[in-house]
Parts: C-alpha cells; structure tokens; sequence
C-alpha cells in the first residue's frame, strides 16, 4: 500500500519480509532516526511489492528485502528482480555466510545487513541510498575483504565491465544504454565498485580517485580513459 511523494527532505522506504513483527520494529526505529525515515509500503512478498513498484518511484530511497520469504533457503531470484525494476535494495536477513553476501552484491544489492548488526546500521544504510554514497556494514566488510587480494576489491565481471564504460563517458545514461541497462542498475553498480575499495582501505569517493585505483589494479589502460 503506498501513499502519495514525500517532500524531498523526506526519506521513503519499501519493506518486503515475511515477518510482520520485521515490518513493526523497522517502521519505529526509522521513525526515531535524526531525519525520521517513513515506511511507505510494506509487503510479505516480493510480487505485491513489484505490482505496486513495477519501477523506479521517487518516493522510494531504498527497499528492505529479506532474503527468506518463501522458504528458509536465500531466494537470489527475488533480489534479481527487484534490483531489475530499478531499485536500490538494501538486503537485510539472518544469512551472515561470505557467499550469500557476496552473491547478493553480485546480483546488485547496495548493501548487505544481518539483522545481528543492530538498526542503526539499517538507518546509516538508507541515509546513504538516498544519497547514492555506499554504506558498509560488518558483515558486509568481512565478506568483501576475504573476497580480496593484497587490498584489491574483487570486483565482478560486469561491474569492470561498468566502469570502464563509465570512465569513456561523462554520462550514466549513455552507459546504461550501451550496455542495456537502467541508469539505477548502473548507478547501483558504482555505489558497489566504491564500497568494496572502501572496504579495503583504498576509499574512490571520486571519479578521479576510481580512475586511479583502476589504473594501480590493471583494470584498465591508458589507452581506455
């Protein structure tokens, strides 16, 4: 059930868990953070959600997906089709273990929560979605640092893929076209890129500093700037 835009000062969240109690608890702790954040639609599957959110909506600064809804294993193909739409997705779940997380980040998730972690983690996470900045979580650290090598970020196929489009042109929109994207899924892709350096002690808040890191790791030459 969704309600009409927010003003922009205001920040906006879907949550999608199968637990209501979830659904109680996020709603009151967003509601006491410093910029209190509203819980404008909630939903116990991910196809409510995608009937009611088929695509981006201004009002939504990030969704709040479990990643166990239907059963008690992680449903990859439910995040897929979220992000998909166009959304940014904070996965927020029980599930700790390196491989789930690290597949979640592959599939495009902007960040990774365990519930274990404590809410502010969760509030921290959606005040940076709103404002496209990566956000780092514990868990979500561990992981990518023992996916990494002598402090490179181990970075997909598809996110090198990103990035070198994005180095050739000023434009998210031209690259999401060449590479038969949404620009979200590639802005999601560059949020990631800049979490996993950060989480390795080589911070890229900047495009210059991503260009220099790249360069340093071989991900590309001269020849592609």
């Amino acid at each position: 059930m969704s309600s009409p835009a927010m003003p922009p000062e205001s920040l906006g969240v879907a949550v999608v868990d199968d637990h209501d109690i979830i659904h109680t608890g996020i709603a009151a702790r967003c509601a006491e953070a410093d910029l209190p954040i509203r819980v404008i639609s909630s939903h116990l599957n991910v196809e409510t959600f995608l009937a009611a959110y088929p695509g981006p909506a201004p009002e939504l600064s990030a969704v709040i997906l479990d990643l166990e809804l239907r059963s008690r294993k992680p449903e990859f193909d439910s995040l897929d089709a979220v992000v998909d739409a166009g959304h940014a997705v904070i996965v927020y779940s029980h599930l700790e273990s390196d491989e789930v997380i690290l597949r979640c980040m592959d599939l495009g998730a902007v960040t990774y929560l365990s519930k274990g972690e404590g809410q502010q983690h969760l509030i921290d996470a959606i005040q940076a979605a709103a404002s496209g900045d990566p956000y780092i979580g514990p868990r979500m650290a561990a992981a990518i640092w023992a996916d990494s090598t002598v402090g490179r970020p181990g970075l997909s196929e598809r996110e090198r893929e990103v990035l070198s489009a994005w180095f050739q042109t000023e434009s998210k929109d031209i690259v999401a076209k060449s590479l038969y994207l949404s620009p979200a899924t590639v802005k999601t892709h560059l949020q990631r890129i800049r979490a996993k350096y950060a989480a390795v002690g080589r911070p890229a808040p900047t495009k210059a500093k991503l260009v220099a890191r790249a360069l340093e790791d071989g991900l590309l030459g001269i020849d592609q700037i």
